[in-house]
């Protein structure tokens, strides 16, 4: 899956979106960076996963969703090995129902590949339980699924030795309500509000009135 403001962070088990949630119009669950929301998170086309799909851990995700109550999405679930990732250990996408495993994990054994399998398999159990309520992708609900599949003490970070690739933020973005910063790598092609602000005065909707605004383009911040 490409999302478009889809990052990849050193440390991180998953990568699923930009800031943490309250966009208008989808149910994905993400990886908080920051506080800011988007509007629309896309799920992965079918021409752009490149599946070198597990079925061995697929079989296995399938069966921990349906001892959990996820049957309904159990049989769509997929796992594949991406060779996109690289600094992250896993990516899950709750549209596409598809759960990416960087193949580095082979390196680190079996139980470190199903501790992964479950930690990226417990977005999607915990955004299935909240239906098209948005949630935090680290929040309470992740830990709960985390602990009903047997990774209670689960941590949102990995301290795998994988390559670190850092990124420039070249685009700085700014909440007219509360004057929050926000720094990115790419310029935002979608309507994307401040989480804090949307939380304070819309109940964690989006609000257009705090739609950040572009002050700093790659030339004003980096001459």
């Amino acid at each position: 899956m490409r999302l478009p403001e889809q990052l990849e962070l050193v440390f991180e088990r998953s990568t699923i979106a930009v800031a943490g949630v309250a966009d208008p119009g989808s149910v994905a669950g993400g990886h908080v960076q920051d506080a800011a929301v988007r509007s629309d998170i896309q799920g992965a086309a079918d021409g752009d996963r490149g599946y070198n799909n597990d079925v061995h851990l697929e079989s296995k995700a399938r069966e921990l969703l349906r001892a959990n109550g996820a049957a309904r999405i159990a049989k769509d679930v997929h796992v594949e090995w991406s060779p996109r990732l690289k600094s992250c250990a896993g990516r899950a996408d709750y549209r596409a129902k598809l759960i990416s495993l960087n193949p580095r994990l082979r390196g680190h054994g079996a139980a470190e590949i199903d501790r992964t399998l479950r930690h990226e398999l417990a977005h999607l159990l915990a955004q299935f339980r909240a239906g098209r309520r948005r949630i935090l992708p680290h929040g309470q609900e992740w830990q709960v699924a985390c602990h009903d599949l047997g990774i209670g003490d689960e941590k949102r970070c990995h301290n795998l030795p994988f390559p670190i690739r850092e990124r420039v933020r070249r685009f700085l973005y700014k909440c007219p309500n509360c004057r929050c910063d926000f720094a990115r790598v790419r310029r935002i092609r979608r309507a994307i509000a401040c989480l804090a602000c949307c939380r304070a005065h819309n109940q964690g909707e989006f609000d257009a009135r705090f739609r950040l605004q572009l002050v700093a383009g790659e030339t004003e911040i980096y001459a």
